[in-house]
């Protein structure tokens, strides 16, 4: 319907809705009760971008400046947004807008000119990478870093965490410890030294030190040549596309840019009990600290936590490690523990389900350190204990450094919890100028290496037209425990959760590096195992690697799953011999399927030249008609050392009915009298068996006063027969700890 009244009245209409386009910079042409009306309006509202609102419903023109509008836009419908002059349309297309960037340019004006093309807030691994790539473009880059003083009053050099309290000294800090057990096991490759060998902590913090500041000024040095300016100072949102930076000495400086890139990194969570700031460090004291930790308790068990209890006891210190629940939260749960029991064999003692509850010193010796008292309590049960240390180091979570730089004041939302900063698959926040990389993201991945690629591929799509996003999919990691654990892809317990357990099959392993040997340490310690997807052709999802090199052998497997490695292309790859590495074309070991288990007690006290299949040295004998095809494997899956904890282990595998008819040697099925069984016993003097017969599987359990071990033999048919012809020998020493084919890199040809 054409507008009413005289054409002057609808010429003034439409002079007054053109003046209010020209004189705000948002427009609004809304009704009140309209929801996508209040969308928009509360889009601009998080923007802080004041919106002048037209309520056509509420006003007596109403219907006719709807009328002009359609005239004007062609747009018959609310809202009816214009932004700068510029028709923007309706709900949908602001939104898109937003999402675009289109808007944000739009709001910014065609003559608005800025200091900076590009800010970076942090000098870490992303935030240089990212400043660098941009500079590379031909862009004007500014980086701002500053170091806030740990409440011990440690600060560092431009580099960021990885360089100056993360990944560069705690490798090297785990490397003197390896070197102390390399040093130890060089007497048996002949190697012979009088003088008594001891660590000097002093020594090795300078030397890292040296190395570091070498790093610090190297980075300072690129920068410059690459034409970036760089300032040490707390950067500080004021306002859209303006931050604040103040340098150490309160000095303050204005600068505007076009973009922002949050690359803030995270700090060290404190536990908020009386002394943790006063006495207790933290990983970012640590790498620096001018003395010998001595006696240390660690809190935590996070990644952080385990490489420092890792690297102190390795170096010869007393060190324990308390737990609040699991080891390494998100990993692979079966990884975890494992790695943590070769802690505890190796002299780190844990005290789990324990959380402190106060810290204090009780008493300063001369010197440094002093002695401290903390007092721990039960998650369970309440108990209260106390123990005394030289050294507190706190290692429980990291929260991202986003609270104190004026995000509020430009609309960035985040996670008010942990600080983390939501972003979609662009690095891009809600507020579209604004993109963040590295530690800082919610629901990504902390490493440095994802930093860097971030930041250079953001750079690369900002100011070279590049299309390319990070891929946080199968990002390989390790986690530099004493021994180290590498991965890549999905923990076991979540491929489990995406797939359904029916779904997906475990291959693996126990394996003992060759280098290991001639010392004879860590027999059977290392495993590895890969997480396949059977609705993908087996596609690995996920691949685990605990022991020697654990980095480099990871890095490779994670190039293949990138390409879209199989089970059956890792079984057609022919292996490095002997390395460590050639375990992921040798994984034969299934945990699912139709099984079969045999209890075996073994004596592994016999010299080596008496551990031959011959009567009466305690072995187990299988005898059967022929080779079948069902049997796939023997896999030693458990042992323990004397009779009682043997008996202990039997009863947490077997059923109390079963448990019934432990004197039995072999035992024929009623309901399937066609399948038998027949097992003899070397040694039957000093052994008590047990065969059951079952639908899909059979189980033998041996004990005796010997060393118990569990083995799994896989098959793969339900009709289970079990003639008299062919004999098989199961020595201990011809197969893993752990449900794998046998590997033994010293003897194998």
């Amino acid at each position: 319907m054409p507008p009413t009244g005289c054409g002057s009245g609808r010429d003034e209409l439409k002079t007054q809705i053109q003046a209010l386009i020209e004189s705000n910079q948002v427009v609004v042409f809304s009704k009140s009760y309209c929801p996508f009306c209040v969308k928009v309006k509360d889009l601009f509202k998080e923007l802080n971008v004041p919106v002048h609102a037209v309520e056509l419903d509420l006003i007596d023109e109403g219907s006719n400046f709807q009328d002009i509008l359609l005239e004007i836009t062609g747009q018959k419908t609310v809202p009816n947004v214009f932004v700068n002059k510029t028709h923007v349309g309706g709900c949908d297309k602001t939104l898109q807008a937003h999402k675009d960037g289109m808007l944000q340019k739009l709001l910014d004006g065609p003559n608005e000119t800025y200091e900076y093309d590009l800010i970076v807030i942090g000098g870490g691994s992303g935030g240089l990478a990212c400043s660098k790539a941009a500079a590379t473009l031909g862009k004007k880059v500014l980086v701002l870093d500053y170091v806030v003083p740990t409440p011990k009053g440690t600060t560092w050099g431009l580099g960021g965490t990885c360089v100056n309290v993360g990944c560069i000294p705690k490798k090297l800090m785990h490397q003197a410890a390896l070197l102390g057990t390399a040093l130890k096991d060089s007497r048996n490759f002949g190697w012979e030294y009088e003088e008594k060998v001891k660590h000097n902590w002093q020594t090795m913090v300078e030397s890292i030190s040296n190395y570091i500041g070498s790093l610090n000024w190297g980075y300072r040095v690129d920068l410059r040549d690459k034409n970036v300016t760089y300032m040490n100072s707390y950067a500080e949102f004021v306002g859209p596309h303006k931050i604040k930076a103040t340098n150490k000495r309160g000095k303050e400086t204005f600068h505007t840019a076009a973009t922002f890139v949050l690359a803030t990194g995270e700090r060290p969570r404190y536990l908020g009990i009386p002394g943790d700031k006063e006495y207790c460090i933290t990983s970012d004291d640590l790498f620096s600290l001018p003395y010998c930790p001595g006696k240390t308790l660690v809190i935590g068990a996070s990644y952080v936590a385990l490489e420092c209890a890792g690297f102190l006891a390795g170096i010869g210190l007393d060190v324990t490690v308390m737990v609040r629940s699991i080891l390494l939260r998100g990993f692979d749960q079966e990884m975890a523990e494992r790695a943590g029991t070769y802690m505890e064999d190796h002299g780190v003692k844990f005290i789990r389900k324990f959380v402190p509850t106060k810290v204090r010193i009780e008493q300063l010796e001369e010197g440094i350190p002093g002695k401290l008292k903390v007092t721990a309590e039960s998650t369970e049960s309440g108990e209260m204990i106390e123990g005394e240390y030289n050294t507190v180091l706190i290692a429980v979570g990291r929260d991202a450094c986003t609270g104190k730089i004026g995000l509020d004041k430009v609309g960035v939302e985040i996670n008010k919890k942990n600080g983390k900063v939501p972003v979609n698959d662009e690095e891009q926040t809600n507020v579209p100028y604004i993109y963040a990389i590295g530690d800082i993201l919610e629901g990504k991945w902390e490493l440095t290496p994802v930093a860097i690629q971030a930041g250079k591929l953001l750079a690369r799509r900002l100011f070279d037209g590049s299309s390319l996003k990070c891929d946080y999919i199968n990002v390989p990691t390790t986690v530099f425990t004493p021994l180290e654990y590498g991965c890549c892809g999905l923990a076991e317990e979540k491929a489990i959760e995406l797939y359904g357990a029916e779904n997906i099959e475990v291959y693996h392993s126990l394996f003992w590096p060759l280098e290991c040997t001639v010392p004879s340490r860590d027999n059977n310690k290392c495993y590895s195992k890969i997480v396949c997807n059977k609705l993908d052709n087996e596609r690995v999802v996920g691949f685990h690697y605990l022991g020697p090199n654990a980095g480099e052998v990871t890095q490779g497997f994670g190039v293949a799953m990138k390409c879209g490695l199989t089970k059956e292309l890792l079984d057609n790859t022919t292996g490095i011999h002997p390395t460590c590495a050639e375990m992921g074309s040798l994984l034969q070991g299934h945990k699912s399927g139709a099984i079969a288990i045999v209890d075996i007690l073994l004596n592994r006290g016999l010299p080596e030249q008496e551990r031959r299949p011959q009567p009466g040295h305690n072995c187990i004998k299988i005898s059967m008609k022929k080779r079948l095809p069902w049997i796939q494997r023997s896999e030693v899956i458990r042992e323990g050392r004397e009779n009682h904890e043997s008996e202990k282990r039997l009863k947490e595998v077997h059923r109390p009915q079963e448990l019934k008819r432990l004197n039995q040697i072999s035992v024929s099925s009623k309901k399937n009298r066609e399948k038998k069984a027949e097992a003899d016993l070397f040694d039957k003097d000093s052994a008590r068996g047990l065969l059951l017969l079952k639908r899909h599987q059979f189980r033998l359990s041996v004990l005796s006063k010997r060393r118990y071990v569990l083995l799994k033999i896989k098959i793969n048919t339900p009709d289970i027969i079990l003639p008299t012809a062919f004999e098989e020998w199961l020595l201990m020493d011809r197969f893993t700890n752990h449900r794998g084919v046998s590997r033994q890199s010293s003897t194998q040809p």
